[in-house]
């Protein structure tokens, strides 16, 4: 039992303390920064999109606004067998920089995105979604980084928009800070470990097509343009405005789905567990596959504790179970959520769910890539 303990204590402290401590140090002795330039690629931006109507206009004219010479630009719309007017509304824009590609049937984001590589022209991809915005120098921003030589793939920053009907914004907001400290550190000491998915370029000849029904697209083509020699960096003046989940039902669907991708990149790509092909096997590792294992050591911690003695494992497990404890109080009642130990508690256990609902989604074949509504439009930034 204490092997168990410390063990699971171990895997714990080490993915939420460790691994960016690490990285601390890291940026201490190894710092590796990139040389900005002033070229301008040819680009193509490429949207996957299912029934985007409400969308698809705003967006592509949000696109069409960037500080970027107009000669050189390409918008390509994959439409996954829209069911709406969202191709039609595409069509009506007698704008000759876009593209629209209709496939008739639903075949998922990886199909979609394929076809539109396939139809790209521009040296530089720059993938996003219908639902986001950009700042106006946004594409200046992300092809400056390939004057780099070493450089890949380039990932933006997301910000969220302010939304007063959500009720886990705080959460959300604290959350998504530490997490990007961490992408902005390892992007300082070698190559992120994936990109978002609403903001991030690559070179078009280091692009792989994707196998059918993958998930989380924006790990994996990164992953494999490092695989090829190349670095994966985070840029925060390339900034997209996002709107946060409005609840915890809403952002715990978004987790499911991307945690569920994140057990399939195993079986998609096993190298990514190779030192030898996959220069960023460790922190691979670190990053993204301890945060999968880590409801195991919770789970594991509490069971060691009750058979320990001693006033440190009992300081522990009373410790656990407050939280647990302020966990069930907000799941059972939503308005005492309203405290910040209860939600936090709450909001934690959660996404740990998450993370185990993710692996049984991915064991037992139920991973799917099928598109999520659009949330609803925030209020202001």
């Amino acid at each position: 039992m204490v092997v168990l303990f410390w063990l699971s204590a171990t895997i714990i402290v080490y993915t939420y303390i460790g691994y960016p401590l690490w990285l601390f140090m890291q940026k201490k002795v190894s710092l590796q920064p990139v040389t900005k330039g002033s070229n301008e690629p040819t680009v193509s931006v490429v949207i996957a999109a299912r029934n985007e109507e409400q969308n698809i206009i705003r967006r592509i004219e949000n696109l069409l606004q960037q500080v970027y010479p107009a000669d050189k630009l390409q918008i390509v719309i994959v439409s996954d067998g829209s069911t709406d007017q969202t191709v039609e509304v595409v069509q009506h824009l007698s704008e000759n920089r876009v593209m629209v590609i209709s496939l008739e049937t639903n075949q998922g984001k990886a199909v979609a995105l394929n076809a539109g590589i396939s139809a790209a022209e521009g040296e530089i991809i720059i993938f996003t979604d219908a639902r986001q915005q950009f700042e106006p120098d946004v594409l200046q921003q992300l092809v400056a980084n390939f004057a780099d030589e070493t450089v890949g793939c380039v990932s933006g920053e997301l910000l969220f928009l302010k939304d007063a009907d959500s009720t886990i914004q705080a959460e959300i907001g604290a959350y998504w800070k530490y997490e990007k400290w961490i992408r902005k550190a390892e992007s300082a000491t070698g190559s992120v470990v994936g990109a978002t998915g609403a903001i991030y370029a690559i070179r078009r000849n280091l692009y792989q097509a994707l196998p059918q029904g993958t998930l989380i697209d924006d790990v994996l083509t990164p992953m494999r343009i490092v695989m090829q020699g190349y670095r994966t960096i985070f840029d925060e003046t390339a900034i997209a405005y996002d709107v946060v989940s409005k609840n915890t039902s809403q952002e715990w669907k978004r987790k499911v789905r991307t945690l569920a991708g994140n057990w399939q990149l195993l079986s998609l790509q096993p190298t990514l567990l190779h030192p030898v092909t996959n220069p960023n096997c460790f922190r691979f590792i670190s990053h993204k596959l301890m945060r999968l294992i880590v409801p195991a050591a919770l789970m594991t911690l509490l069971l060691s504790s009750f058979f320990l003695t001693g006033p440190f494992y009992l300081g522990i497990l009373l410790l656990q179970l407050l939280c647990y404890s302020a966990a069930l109080v907000g799941c059972s009642l939503p308005t005492a959520r309203r405290f910040r130990l209860i939600n936090l508690s709450y909001f934690f256990m959660v996404m740990n769910a998450a993370a185990t609902a993710g692996f049984w989604r991915w064991i037992t074949g139920r991973a799917t890539t099928a598109w999520q509504p659009a949330y609803s439009k925030a209020t202001s930034v």
